[in-house]
C-alpha cells in the first residue's frame, strides 16, 4: 500500500498543483471582473495541455497522472449520483430517453460512413465512430480489444477525441446565445455531444446548475449505450479480432466491466440510494464539492495527456473525419431538441 502510494504521489501532486493554479485563476477572475468566465474545470484542462505541450512529464509522474485521469474521475462520477434522483431521470420523458438511443445509433452509422469515405481503415473508422457517438476515450478503450485494433489506431483515435473534447468544452457554451437555448435545452445538447461525463460538467457549469444536472443525466444515459454497442460488436465483428497472421484472438467476448463500467454501476447505486432518501440533505453539499474538486483534478490530468504535436502528425484525413462526425452529431442532437419540443 505504501509503495503504491509512493508510486502514484508525484503525478497526483502535479495534477493537484495544476488544479490549485486553476482555482486561483478563477478566484482572480471573480475578484477583478465579478464572475468566472472560465471555470476552474476549464482552466485545469487548458493548463494541463499547456504544461504537456511545453514539458514532457518524467516517467515517475505517469502513474499518478493516469490514476487521476481515470480512477479519480470515475470516483467523481459515482459521487455525482447523489446530485440527482430517479424522479429527475424519469422527468426527461420516454420520448427523450428513446431519442438519446436514436441519436447514438444515427451518429454511429453516419460517423462510420464519413470515416470510410475519407479513406480511414475499417478498425479506426469503428473506433472513431464509437468515440464520437458514445463517450470518447472510454468507448475507444472498450471497443479496441473487441475489434482487434492496434496501438496506432487507438493512439490516433484517442488523441483526436482528447483534443476535440477540449475544443467542444470551450466552444459549446458560445452556442447558447446564438441558438437561443434554454438551460434545459443546452443541458441536453451538452449531454448528447460532449465526450466525457466530467467534460459535461466543464461545459455546463458556467451556464447554470440546471444545465449541469440535465447534461449529466443525458450523458449518463448516452454512456449506458456503450454496453449494447460493445456487445453487438463482439458478436458481429469476430473476423476483425485477428492478429496480422489472421489468427483469431482468445477474447471472443468482452468482460462484463467493459459492457457496464463500474463507475456507471456506482452512479446508479448512489442515485437510487439518494432517491430512497437515505442520503441526508446536510451531506449533499460536501459530496458535491468533493466531486467537483476530484473532477477538476481529473481534468488537469486529462489535459496532461493531450500532446498537440502528436495529434498534428495523425493526418488530415483523421482530422476531417473526426471533425465532420462531431458536427453531424451536433446537428442530430439539435434536431432532437427541436423535435422533442424541450422547453
Amino acid at each position: 500500500m505504501i509503495e503504491q502510494l509512493h508510486r502514484l504521489l508525484p503525478g497526483i501532486l502535479l495534477c493537484v498543483a495544476i488544479t490549485g493554479v486553476a482555482i486561483l485563476l478563477q478566484a482572480v477572475e471573480v475578484h477583478f471582473v465579478g464572475q468566472a468566465y472560465l471555470e476552474a474545470l476549464v482552466l485545469a484542462i487548458l493548463l494541463g495541455v499547456a504544461v504537456r505541450t511545453a514539458w514532457m512529464p518524467k516517467p515517475r509522474f505517469i502513474p499518478g497522472i493516469a490514476f487521476s485521469a481515470k480512477f479519480l474521475l470515475e470516483c467523481a462520477v459515482v459521487m455525482l449520483g447523489a446530485s440527482v434522483s430517479v424522479a429527475t431521470v424519469l422527468a426527461l420523458g420516454p420520448f427523450l430517453l428513446v431519442g438519446i438511443a436514436c441519436v447514438v445509433a444515427m451518429a454511429l452509422g453516419v460517423s462510420f460512413v464519413i470515416c470510410r469515405v475519407t479513406g480511414l481503415p475499417l478498425r479506426m473508422a469503428i473506433l472513431i465512430a464509437c468515440g464520437n457517438s458514445i463517450c470518447g476515450n472510454s468507448a475507444i478503450a472498450a471497443v479496441a480489444p473487441v475489434i482487434g485494433a492496434d496501438s496506432d489506431d487507438i493512439a490516433a483515435s484517442i488523441s483526436f477525441t482528447a483534443v476535440l473534447g477540449v475544443i467542444v468544452v470551450l466552444t459549446l457554451p458560445l452556442l447558447v446565445p446564438v441558438l437561443q437555448l434554454s438551460l434545459t435545452q443546452y443541458g441536453v445538447l451538452a449531454g448528447l455531444t460532449v465526450y466525457a461525463v466530467p467534460q459535461v460538467l466543464a461545459a455546463t457549469l458556467p451556464i447554470g446548475a440546471l444545465s449541469n444536472q440535465v447534461g449529466t443525466i443525458v450523458k449518463l444515459v448516452r454512456v449506458l449505450m456503450l454496453g449494447p454497442v460493445v456487445l453487438g460488436l463482439s458478436l458481429l465483428a469476430r473476423d476483425l479480432r485477428t492478429d496480422p497472421a489472421g489468427i483469431h484472438t482468445n477474447k471472443s467476448r468482452p468482460d462484463w466491466q467493459e459492457l457496464v463500467p463500474w463507475f456507471i454501476t456506482g452512479f446508479l447505486v448512489v442515485l437510487i440510494v439518494r432517491s430512497l432518501g437515505l442520503v441526508p440533505q446536510v451531506a449533499l453539499p460536501p459530496i458535491t464539492h468533493i466531486a467537483a474538486t476530484l473532477t477538476t483534478i481529473a481534468m488537469a490530468a486529462l489535459g496532461l495527456g493531450v500532446d498537440i504535436r502528436v495529434v498534428a502528425k495523425s493526418g488530415v484525413r483523421v482530422t476531417l473525419a473526426v471533425t465532420a462526425s462531431l458536427i453531424v452529431l451536433g446537428l442530430i442532437s439539435y434536431a432532437l431538441i427541436r423535435a422533442a419540443g424541450i422547453p
